[in-house]
């Protein structure tokens, strides 16, 4: 495992966006969480309830209630935790063009995902971002 990156131009120019395929946001009540046999992608605990992220295709099996759909861009470059201005220069980038982003930033990557219709126009923005750092 190569050593986290920290430097900006180096993470934009290194992060060679994968696109993925298509994840259910949904938020369910914590008895309805306990008895959901598949695990997410990713959960959040909040006040209003647990936000489950699984793959569309799973959510609509489960009979789980969508609240958006967004397509996975996985963002390839082992971005460290305390890199600064990473994902504001992307969501920077995107809001220009018109595109809302939710991002993740787990240990290792930074994960983006945008409405299906705005995945193809996100991909050409990151690629071009790449080649002009």
């Amino acid at each position: 495992m190569t050593d986290p990156v920290k430097n900006l131009e180096t993470l934009i120019r290194n992060m060679e966006p994968i696109r993925g395929s298509n994840y259910a946001f949904c938020q369910v009540d914590e008895q309805t969480y306990q008895t959901i046999p598949e695990l997410p992608l990713a959960m959040f605990r909040e006040e209003e309830g647990i936000t489950v992220i699984y793959p569309l295709f799973v959510a609509e099996n489960l009979g789980l209630q969508i609240v958006w759909v967004g397509t996975l861009i996985k963002l390839n470059v082992n971005s460290s935790l305390d890199a600064v201005g990473f994902l504001a220069r992307i969501s920077e980038a995107l809001a220009s063009a018109n595109i809302s982003v939710n991002a993740f930033s787990p240990v290792s990557h930074d994960y983006l995902f945008v409405k299906p219709e705005d995945a193809e126009r996100t991909m050409e923005i990151l690629l071009k971002m790449t080649k002009e750092v």
